[in-house]
């Protein structure tokens, strides 16, 4: 997540630079055909390129639009675990009258939090970090779960039963609940957590699951590919056409404004290949990418909450931004 004011445009240049001078090359060459060889031919008129450019910004608008909503879900739903945790702490503190199961309990759902989110940043087919332009603004920030274990990060809140039984599960986050339940299940039976907060408590395991299977369908779920397809043709497409039809909107004001063409042309499609851009940049909000829900800060949040509630005062400092990028 960007945490400043906004973007700079130097940063969404560099970003976009390769499209810009694949743009300034469509631009140029029929404008050169055009003014110094004659090729008059090559103009075309404007009205048929205009439909195209507006079902281009159509389907541009109704892309933006979903993929901002795939990443305010995923928010909302990091806001729900976030409000959930501290709701957890609560309830265990005061629910358990065994002092010595609140450390494991509360440390094993910390656990839960590290393991879903180094599952959520694992990579997928169509998600878009590995693309040149994006690993090269990588280098501008840092992806915590591509630097370091899950397994060195799952060590220091689980026991060594626990750690081993969570690494060999395909779902370790899964795993690591269905461990509280049991372990609340042993309580019950000792009698140290009476029955009616042994159910609220499993519901609240329940729910956590929920918001777990939340974030699973947005990672595992793309933004339908038949969509982001069509959109990527229609921009293309425009982008490649547009010199064409501006060539004979600049010869009406003269033979020396033609060259203008390359310059306008450009604007005219980079504003829609950025649209296209910023569009692939936000459907998949937990790929690692600088437009990502920060999960990584929002885990060390809870952290930081859960921690305290043991009243715990060696804490890790909250995760800060990076050239203003949030993980």
């Amino acid at each position: 997540m960007h945490a400043g004011r906004q973007y700079s445009l130097k940063e969404f240049l560099v970003w976009t630079r390769d499209e810009i001078f694949r743009l300034f090359i469509i631009s140029a060459i029929p404008t050169v055909l055009y003014q110094l060889f004659d090729w008059h031919w090559l103009a075309i008129p404007w009205v048929p390129i205009a439909m195209i450019g507006t079902a281009a910004a159509f389907i541009a608008g109704f892309r933006n639009t979903q993929t901002y909503s795939r990443l305010w879900e995923a928010r909302q739903i990091y806001g729900s675990i976030v409000n959930l945790s501290r709701a957890w702490g609560m309830m265990v503190k005061d629910y358990i009258k065994d002092e010595a199961a609140h450390k494991p309990i509360i440390y094993r759902h910390i656990a839960w939090l590290t393991a879903l989110r180094f599952q959520l940043r694992e990579t997928r087919a169509w998600e878009n970090t590995q693309k040149r332009y994006n690993i090269e603004y990588k280098r501008f920030y840092i992806i915590p779960e591509w630097q370091s274990k899950k397994e060195d990060e799952l060590k220091p809140f689980l026991s060594d039963e626990d750690l081993l039984h969570c690494l060999q599960k395909k779902n370790c986050a899964t795993h690591l609940i269905k461990l509280q339940s049991t372990h609340l299940k042993e309580l019950h039976e000792k009698g140290q957590l009476d029955t009616l907060y042994h159910i609220e408590l499993e519901n609240m395991l329940v729910n956590l699951y929920e918001q777990q299977g939340k974030c699973e369908r947005i990672k595992n779920f793309p933004y339908p590919r038949q969509f982001a397809s069509i959109n990527l043709f229609f921009i293309r497409l425009f982008t490649f056409i547009v010199p064409f039809g501006l060539l004979n909107e600049f010869q009406k004001l003269g033979d020396v404004y033609v060259w203008l063409n390359i310059p306008f042309s450009l604007i005219v499609a980079w504003v829609f290949m950025s649209l296209e851009r910023v569009g692939e940049a936000t459907e998949n909000p937990f790929e690692g990418s600088a437009n990502d829900v920060p999960i990584t800060a929002l885990s060390r949040t809870i952290e930081i909450d859960l921690r305290e509630m043991l009243n715990e005062k060696e804490l890790p400092p909250p995760v800060t931004p990076v050239n203003n990028i949030l993980m």
